[in-house]
């Protein structure tokens, strides 16, 4: 190991033995010592991916801290979380600036943002190893303390929001060397239905989607049935025609009459195929070639229906190069139904699938003027296929 590589084994030691925010601290004074920096800062990307969040050496921010918030539209930020590389700045005659992205699996966490004296070759490659091992910090460091979620909080939410944003996973991105998959939710101003779901295991992918009914926390409570039913059936080992119909089965016990859309999906890391179950839930679109087409699905009863409910398992034709896109209908609800979805996918080809939906959530927001009448949650799956195990990721 090299001398570099024991200064990296020594902070990532010490970051782990201090207090979970303390970590940041200890890493900004590593990067000075070992660089000279002038400023070391770690910038958060906010819930909704459109803002900036700003601690700076040896300070915590807290909620409501305006001053450190950066619009990420336009900005340098916006381009390293893009483009997922480091990028150089001038320093405002202070040095050189260095900006590398944080990010876990494709999971943009933020930006480490450095003034240094001067740069070289290696020690650009150091600060962005030191970014990555600051993920994993980070990554491990927030399931003990809330002091993460008050950087990433740049406006008060509702309590229906609270239990919502609670049910997702704990990172809105992921990639691997077959897929690559990222996701969005914009509560309403009153619902809080919505929810995404993804987990991996050693041979398949697991997706899903749903749509509960019902208004501020009643909504909020119905789709904690729907994750939770859903989780418990999927981590027990169940098929996905299982799966469906226990997240049925407990709307009908628990929902108080409450009815919900979603779709429930498997893919084979193998590449041996793609299977779904579809409870009344809109069309994905399938983005192939320059093309963006419905998948035009058969249409099983929501969840919650009264009485018996079949939910049957159709095959997904799944191509390497393919993009798929989920959606609840809030990002098609009557004020958005302006927003040119197939468009928006085919301009957005080139693009990760994270800034994809960002795109698309940006367009319904603003076609709603900034108050959507119901939930809007989106999710792309880019599918390379199995042959990309060597794809850098």
């Amino acid at each position: 190991m090299t001398g570099d590589r024991i200064g990296l084994a020594k902070v990532l030691a010490a970051a782990e033995a201090a207090a979970p925010m303390a970590s940041l601290d200890v890493v900004a004074r590593n990067l000075r010592d070992r660089f000279e920096a002038r400023s070391v800062s770690f910038l958060f990307v906010d819930l909704v991916g459109q803002q900036v969040v700003r601690v700076g050496d040896e300070t915590t921010t807290q909620a409501g801290d305006h001053n450190s918030q950066i619009p990420l539209e336009g900005s340098i930020y916006q381009r390293v979380l893009r483009t997922q590389e480091l990028t150089q700045d001038s320093g405002g005659g202070d040095g050189q600036r260095v900006l590398a992205p944080v990010t876990n699996r494709g999971d943009t966490i933020g930006v480490l943002d450095l003034v240094l004296p001067y740069v070289t070759a290696e020690i650009l490659e150091e600060v962005s190893e030191a970014a990555h091992a600051l993920a994993y910090i980070i990554v491990t460091d927030r399931r003990f303390t809330d002091l993460y979620h008050w950087g990433q909080r740049t406006r008060p939410i509702s309590l229906a929001a609270e239990i919502q944003n609670q049910l997702l996973p704990g990172a809105a991105s992921c990639e691997a060397a077959q897929f690559a998959l990222a996701a969005a939710l914009v509560p309403a101003d009153s619902n809080a239905g919505d929810t995404y779901d993804y987990t991996l295991d050693h041979d398949t992918l697991h997706l899903s989607i749903t749509d509960a009914m019902g208004h501020d926390v009643n909504a909020a409570l119905m789709a904690t049935l729907l994750v939770n039913a859903s989780r418990g059936a999927r981590r027990v080992g169940a098929g996905l025609v299982e799966q469906a119909q226990q997240t049925h089965q407990a709307l009908l016990d628990h929902g108080d009459h409450t009815l919900a859309t979603g779709q429930m999906v498997r893919i084979a890391l193998d590449g041996s195929g793609a299977r779904l179950v579809n409870a009344g839930h809109p069309w994905p679109l399938l983005l192939r070639e320059g093309l963006v087409n419905e998948v035009r699905l058969d249409v099983d009863l929501p969840f919650g229906v009264p009485g018996p409910s079949a939910y049957h398992v159709q095959d997904l034709d799944l191509r390497p190069g393919d993009r798929l896109v989920l959606y609840t209908d809030g990002v098609q609800e009557r004020q958005a139904e302006t927003v040119d979805l197939p468009h928006l996918i085919r301009e957005t080809a080139d693009e990760r699938p994270r800034e994809v939906v960002q795109s698309l959530i940006a367009a319904v927001t603003e076609a709603c003027a900034g108050h959507l009448e119901d939930d809007a949650t989106v999710v792309c799956l880019d599918w390379h296929g199995h042959s990309s195990q060597g794809r850098h990721t």
